[in-house]
C-alpha cells in the first residue's frame, strides 16, 4: 500500500506540469522563450543531479524532499502566470533543480517499499520492485491523459480562429526547419482569462498534492536520516561520487538510452507540439494528441512491470528502444 499511495500522491502532482511542458513552446512562443525555458530546466536538472540530491535526501529524507520537490513545481506553474524572460527562467531554474531529487526520492521510497513487501511476501525483491515501478509510471504517464484533458476542455472553450489553409500548411511539421518564426495555422495564443484559469486548477492539484504526502505518506526512512546527517562527506567526494560510477559498464551502457530519452522529451515538448500539433491543428488540440501518448504510455508501463519477472530487463531496454 506504501507504494501505491505514493504513486498516486506523487503523479498527482505531474498533472500542473504535463500541459506546460508539451504546450510551453506554443504558449510563450515569442523569441524562443519557451524552448530556452526548457533548456534552461533540463540544465538545472543535470546540476542538481550532481550537487543537489545527495545533501537533500541525507537532511530532509524521502518523503520530506517529495513534497519540497512538488512546491519547485507549484512556484514553477506560478511564474507561468505572467511569462516573461524575468519569471521563465528563474522558475525553470527552480522546477529543474526540484526534479533530480524528487525522482531520487521517489525511486529511493519505492525501493524500500518493494524490498519490505517482497520479504513479506516471500518473493524476490526485484520482481516486486519492479512491479511497483510499473505502477509509478502507468499513474506518471496517466498524468498526461488528465493534465491534457484538462488544458483541452479549458481551451477548447474559445472558438477556433479561421481555417487552415494550403498556405498555412506550408510551414507546418518538417518544413517548419529552419524558417523563424513560423508561427502560422492556428497558433494563436489563447486568451489571458483561459490560461490563468488553466493554471490557477494546476496550482491548486500542486498543492493538494502536497498536502496529502505531507500528511498520509508514511515516513519510512525517517530512523535512517539522523545516521545521515551525522556522517557528513566533504563537497568533493559527493560530487566525484557521479563520476566514480562511470568505473561500472552497466552505468556507461545507459549513458546512451538516458541521452535517448532526454532528446525524445525535447522533441515531444517542444518541435512536435508546436510544428506538427499548434500549427496544423491549433494549440487546443495538443491536449488531446498527449493524452494518446498518456494512454499509450500507462499501459505499457503497467504491462511491462508485470513482465518483468520472466523476460527480464535486458529485453524490456531492447523493446523499448526499438
Amino acid at each position: 500500500m506504501w507504494c501505491k499511495d505514493l504513486d498516486f500522491r506523487t503523479e498527482t502532482r505531474r498533472a500542473e506540469l504535463r500541459f506546460a511542458d508539451a504546450c510551453k513552446s506554443s504558449l510563450n512562443a515569442d523569441e524562443g522563450m519557451g524552448l530556452a525555458s526548457n533548456s534552461v530546466t533540463f540544465s538545472s536538472i543535470i546540476l542538481s543531479s550532481m550537487f543537489v540530491t545527495p545533501t537533500v535526501i541525507r537532511y530532509l529524507g524521502c518523503k520530506w524532499t517529495i513534497v519540497a520537490s512538488m512546491g519547485c513545481n507549484v512556484i514553477y506553474t506560478i511564474g507561468n502566470f505572467y511569462p516573461g524572460w524575468a519569471t521563465l527562467m528563474p522558475t525553470s531554474v527552480i522546477v529543474g533543480l526540484g526534479e533530480s531529487p524528487l525522482w531520487s526520492a521517489t525511486s529511493t521510497y519505492l525501493t524500500i517499499s518493494g524490498g519490505l513487501q517482497a520479504v513479506k511476501e516471500g518473493k524476490k525483491s526485484q520482481d516486486v520492485i519492479n512491479q511497483y515501478f510499473g505502477i509509478l509510471f502507468l499513474l506518471y504517464q496517466s498524468s498526461a491523459v488528465w493534465g491534457n484533458l484538462l488544458s483541452s476542455l479549458v481551451f477548447g472553450q474559445e472558438p477556433t480562429t479561421g481555417n487552415i489553409t494550403d498556405g498555412d500548411l506550408l510551414f507546418c511539421g518538417v518544413d517548419s526547419c529552419g524558417v523563424p518564426d513560423a508561427t502560422s495555422g492556428n497558433s494563436t495564443r489563447p486568451g489571458d482569462r483561459l490560461v490563468h484559469t488553466l493554471l490557477g486548477c494546476y496550482i491548486g492539484v500542486g498543492v493538494l498534492a502536497m498536502l496529502v504526502v505531507a500528511v498520509f505518506l508514511d515516513n519510512i526512512d525517517k530512523g535512517e536520516v539522523p545516521e545521515l546527517k551525522s556522517k557528513t562527506e566533504p563537497f568533493c567526494s559527493t560530487f566525484l561520487a557521479t563520476f566514480r560510477q562511470l568505473r561500472d559498464k552497466r552505468q556507461v551502457l545507459l549513458i546512451p538510452v538516458t541521452s535517448y530519452i532526454g532528446l525524445e522529451l525535447g522533441f515531444l515538448n517542444g518541435d512536435y507540439t508546436k510544428d506538427y500539433v499548434t500549427c496544423a491543428l491549433g494549440i487546443h488540440f495538443v491536449g488531446y494528441v498527449m493524452i494518446c501518448f498518456g494512454v499509450t504510455g500507462s499501459l505499457f508501463s503497467y504491462a511491462f512491470g508485470r513482465l518483468s519477472q520472466y523476460s527480464g530487463r535486458v529485453t524490456l531496454f531492447i523493446l523499448g528502444k526499438t
